[in-house]
Order: C-alpha cells, then sequence, then structure tokens
C-alpha cells in the first residue's frame, strides 16, 4: 500500500535512502528503512515492551511464553484492521493484574481470570464498533474525564497490596534496591535507555538476587505461596528442564458472572488508553487519526479476545513503544510487523520462558512499587490533562467515594452467594454516582462535554454560568 490507503497495509516504499530518515522529516507509517534496519528497529520495539510485557502474565500467573507469542499475533490482527495507518504493538496489559488478583482471591484459577477477560475484550470490540458508528463524541458522553481518570486511578492503587503482602515481603532488601536502581533508571537515563527502565530493572535485580544467593545463602521469609520458609531467591530448576523449542500450554476459557464483573471496569482504562495512543501517534506524524479511533479499539478488543480464548493476558497499546518511535522518528508499521515475528519466535521456546517465570518476588516487589503506582497516577495525568476541576462537588465526590471503596476493598453484600467489592464496585459509584448527581445539580454545577481530544474546567465560581475555559487535553 503506498499512502496508508486501501489494502492490507504490507506494502511500504522506502524512506530516502533506506538508512535513516530525512532530515526534519519521520519515516511515515507506509513507509520503511531497509529490511536489516526495519528488522533492528522491530527487535527494540520487543526490548521496550518486554519489561511491562512478561511482567503481566508472572504477576497474573500464567504462562509468559503463550503471552509474548499471543502479543505477536494480537499485534498483527491489530496491524490489519487498522490497514497500516496506527503503529502500535500490543503488548500484555497490566490493568487486568489486581482483576486477577481478585478473582484467584475468590477462588477462581487461570481459565476464570481469561475467561472474565475474554469478555471484557468482547466489550472493548463492541465499544470501537460503537466509536466508528457514532464518533468518539459517545465516549465522552458515557465517560467523562474525571469518570476515566478516577476508575484507572482506582485499578491502580487497588494493586497496592497485591506488592505490600505477597511480592515484597519475599526478599525486602532486594525489593528495596531494585525500586530504587529502576527509579534511577527512569528518572536519569535518556532516550532508549529510560524507555527500558522496567526491564534493566528485572536485570539487575535478577543478576543481584544471584549474587545474594551466591554470597548470603538461603532466606528465610515467605516464599510464592505466602508459607514461611528457607529458599532460594532466584530458583532456576525449571530452567534446565525446559526444552530449547516447542509450543507454549494453552487452555480454555471459563465463565463466572462473579469474575467478569469485577472484570469489567478495566474497559474504561482499556478505552482511555488505546484514545490516548492514536491521539498521540496522529500528532506525532502529523497524520491525524481520529477516523482510525473506533478502528483501534475495536481492533485491540479482538486482539484480547483472540488471546484469552487460549489461555493468554489481555492485549493493548504500549506507551513504551510510542516512546521508541519518537526517539528514532520512525513509525514504519513494517518494524512492528518484525517486532510481531521476534514475539512469535520468543514464545516458541520454553527454556526463554523459564527464565521469565523465575523472576524473585523481591525482584517484582521493587518493580511492582513504582508500576502499579504509574498505572494510578496515569488517572491523574488524565484529569490534569483535561483540566477537571475538583472543587466542584459533582467532580470530587464521586470520584473520591468511589477511589476510596475501589482502593480500600469495601465490599457491599447483594445475596449470600453474591457481593460487589473493590475495583467493581468502585466503578459502579464513580460511573453511576456522576451521572445521578450531574442529572440533579444546579446547573452552576454541570459541566460542558468536550470533544474527545478537548479538556475542560468545570464550573467558574466567578461567574456561575458553568461554561469554564476549554482547552486541549
Amino acid at each position: 500500500m503506498s499512502g496508508g490507503g486501501g489494502g492490507l497495509g504490507v506494502r511500504w516504499k522506502v524512506h530516502g535512502d533506506g538508512r535513516v530518515p530525512e532530515p526534519g522529516a519521520v519515516v511515515r507509517p507506509d513507509e520503511r528503512l531497509s529490511w536489516p534496519r526495519t528488522a533492528g528497529l522491530g527487535a527494540q520495539h520487543v526490548v521496550a515492551m518486554f519489561g511491562a510485557s512478561f511482567v503481566a502474565p508472572v504477576l497474573m500467573g500464567l504462562d509468559p511464553n503463550l503471552a509474548i507469542m499471543m502479543s505477536g499475533l494480537a499485534t498483527m490482527l491489530f496491524l490489519l484492521a487498522t490497514r497500516g495507518r496506527v503503529p502500535s504493538y500490543l503488548g500484555c496489559s497490566l490493568s487486568f493484574v489486581g482483576v486477577a488478583a481478585v478473582i484467584r482471591g475468590q477462588g477462581g484459577d487461570s481459565a476464570t481470570i481469561t475467561g472474565a477477560i475474554l469478555v471484557v475484550g468482547a466489550a472493548l470490540f463492541l465499544v470501537g464498533l460503537a466509536v466508528r458508528k457514532f464518533g468518539a463524541r459517545i465516549i465522552h458522553a458515557a465517560m467523562p474525564p474525571v469518570v476515566t481518570g478516577a476508575v484507572v486511578m482506582l485499578i491502580g492503587f487497588n494493586l497496592a497490596p497485591v506488592t505490600a503482602s505477597t511480592y515484597w515481603p519475599q526478599d525486602q532488601w532486594t525489593a528495596l534496591l531494585t525500586m530504587l536502581l529502576t527509579g534511577l533508571a527512569v528518572v536519569c537515563l535518556r532516550g532508549f535507555w529510560s524507555r527500558i527502565a522496567i526491564f534493566l530493572g528485572l536485570v539487575v535485580g535478577y543478576l543481584m538476587s544471584w549474587l545474594f544467593d551466591k554470597t548470603f545463602g538461603q532466606i528465610h521469609s515467605a516464599d510464592g505461596s505466602g508459607k514461611t520458609t528457607d529458599h532460594w531467591r532466584l530458583d532456576l530448576s525449571k530452567v534446565g528442564d525446559a526444552d530449547w523449542f516447542g509450543l507454549p500450554s494453552v487452555h480454555g476459557p471459563s465463565f463466572s458472572w462473579s469474575a467478569i464483573l469485577v472484570a469489567l471496569p478495566v474497559v474504561i482504562a482499556l478505552v482511555a488508553e488505546n484514545a490516548g495512543h492514536v491521539k498521540a501517534v496522529g500528532e506525532m506524524t502529523g497524520d491525524p487519526l481520529d477516523d482510525q479511533l473506533g478502528t483501534a479499539i475495536a481492533a485491540d478488543g479482538a486482539g484480547s479476545v483472540l488471546s484469552t480464548a487460549f489461555g493468554g493476558p489481555a492485549t493493548t497499546t504500549y506507551s513504551e513503544n510510542i516512546g521508541v518511535m519518537a526517539a528514532t522518528r520512525v513509525y514504519s508499521t513494517a518494524a512492528y510487523w518484525a517486532a510481531a515475528c521476534f514475539a512469535l519466535l520468543f514464545g516458541l521456546c520454553p527454556k526463554f520462558g523459564a527464565v521469565v517465570a523465575a523472576i524473585p518476588g523481591g525482584v517484582l516487589g521493587g518493580i511492582t512499587v513504582i508500576l502499579y503506582g504509574m498505572i494510578g497516577l496515569l488517572g491523574a495525568q488524565i484529569w490534569i490533562n483535561n483540566k477537571v476541576d475538583l472543587r466542584n462537588p459533582l467532580n470530587l465526590v464521586p470520584a473520591a467515594a468511589g477511589i476510596i471503596i475501589g482502593v480500600g476493598g469495601v465490599s457491599l453484600k447483594i445475596s449470600d452467594n453474591f457481593e460487589l467489592s473493590g475495583i467493581a464496585l468502585g466503578t459502579i459509584v464513580v460511573l453511576t454516582g456522576y451521572h445521578a448527581l450531574k442529572a440533579l445539580a444546579p446547573p452552576h454545577l454541570k459541566t460542558q462535554e468536550p470533544l474527545l481530544d478537548e479538556g475542560t474546567s468545570t464550573y467558574d465560581p466567578d461567574d456561575g454560568d458553568g461554561e469554564g475555559p476549554t482547552g486541549k487535553g
């Protein structure tokens, strides 16, 4: 395809001399550099998404080999669906880590988790179709920025007990050092290296655990099951038994209403992630992609359905890869096809997956302190970008109540066999609370609904007209 038009988006014209982007130009989605350079960029994208994309299935108790393989297939599906106009890698979504913890706490297994996430993927697919038909305005009608930000925040902060009670106690000193070193990498490194700070933190923590085992011997602490024993920080016993080549294990999903209700709120986070990705890529390439938003959301939903149908995690667009594109000025979808192929190869190496699955709990403790906090604070970033005014009680009350319910794990028992709690109940309170209060609120408290790419502050207390200034989100 030339110009990003019809077809499947799998034909690219060579940009300039095929070596580097021309001065002041970018390599557009329908262009490519030479194939060796394109393959190298694909490998770079895999490394960029590696840390978070492999941490997600490990934290959820799913097969990392299957996860990385399905992320490659989902990326291919996404690129075909968007006809090569939206460069993106669909890595494993971390938004479901808290959901998985809650479902396992209720007695669910991996099949129950993937079944619930499959339903969320199907719901996301339907949202994408609705956006394609009615436009992006319907997102703000149902999920204004105050609601979206609050839900993303409570999803992230709901994970805090997982770090505090499961990972950190396994090796507190390794967790502390890993946290500090990862934080330094995020802040102090530049360019590509800062984009893979989570991956670097994992590698350093891995090596540190091995060194501590050699130096200090076994540690007396909680293991992965929560039982306090003497154990090695880094257990590589399963790595030697793993094959170099083989298909990952798959399993079918199972469905539980209680698990589905816990997982459904994540739809809001995924819509926000996709909308932000499409907007950011459009601005960086100079090719507005608002007309592709519905397609991108639907394609992400379809990718999640494909992955979870075989026992893998959900997928989502990755900001890490936006960073790589911004640093290299290469937005070629050919690089993402190369990345997807590399992911498939990694997925076919069980020994590689065994190395990933052996990540020590203390290392995960240090990584997740930062990672979970960053997920939660993305909600605050949504508020800031859209100039949400928390002085307005219409915004403040439902957001405050929902976040406390979601973070604190407050529960509401409906019957002997059914209750709402945590993420699910918090989201319901934010969403229904906002719209109910808006219907009853006096005119001067109500906001003017913005378009998707615009934000608005809430009421102006000086004039009481409820208009407020509008600006770009």
